[in-house]
């Protein structure tokens, strides 16, 4: 895969995660204090998980910016802009489907679809932010990956905490929930395959997004 594909995957993962936490920040949270550290994390987050790789801009002005500077060929600045654009829409779209679930639970507690896309999403998050800061040769020996690591965490326990799902992101975490409050038991399964099924993904986008060396 060319370098140039790379920044664009990044790019679009980035900005969709931004506008995600944003939207359910806004929708879900109610608290302005919260929705501002998820928000603020959420940024600071992907942009030392991809920065290595496409600068990490997420936001097509910082786009625009690193052009007129002549930090970015203007030939790439199309390609960010649609990839920023597309995630934020497709972003949003997501934001709409977990709003509009239920207004009462399932039985196991949680809407299953809407549960299920909150873990995965923020499972997946953690896994690639892992991958990218922890693995990748070519940030060895960094000082932020812990920093990173954590604060996906907390933004996606702000984001989607207690309201869209339990927000394990870990399939440890999940189990021991069913000792620790009484969590169901069927939430915990379902939660231990998804949290799993997205630690897979995220190692295949790693692999799609990597630099070679």
């Amino acid at each position: 895969m060319s370098n140039k594909f790379r920044k664009y995957i990044v790019e679009f993962i980035g900005t969709f995660f931004l506008v995600f936490v944003i939207g359910c920040a806004s929708t879900v949270s109610n608290t302005a204090f919260i929705n501002a550290i998820a928000i603020g994390f959420t940024l600071m987050i992907m942009v030392y998980a991809g920065g290595q790789i496409s600068g990490g801009h997420y936001n097509p002005a910082v786009s625009v910016a690193a052009v007129c500077r002549g930090a970015m060929p203007s030939e790439q600045l199309t390609p960010y802009i649609l990839s920023q654009l597309a995630g934020g829409i497709i972003a949003a779209f997501t934001v709409n489907f977990l709003a509009d679930g239920p207004a009462s639970p399932s039985p196991l507690g949680y809407y299953l679809p809407v549960m299920i896309i909150g873990e995965f999403l923020f499972t997946f998050a953690l896994c690639y932010v892992v991958l990218l800061t922890a693995t990748s040769e070519k940030v060895a020996g960094n000082s932020y990956y812990g920093l990173a690591i954590g604060s996906t965490v907390t933004a996606g326990v702000c984001a989607v905490g207690g309201t869209i799902c339990m927000a394990a992101f870990n399939p440890a975490v999940a189990l021991a929930a069913t000792i620790m409050s009484g969590c169901c038991l069927k939430i915990a399964l379902v939660t231990i395959i998804v949290n799993i099924l997205a630690g897979m993904f995220a190692a295949w986008v790693y692999k799609l997004v990597k630099e070679q060396v």
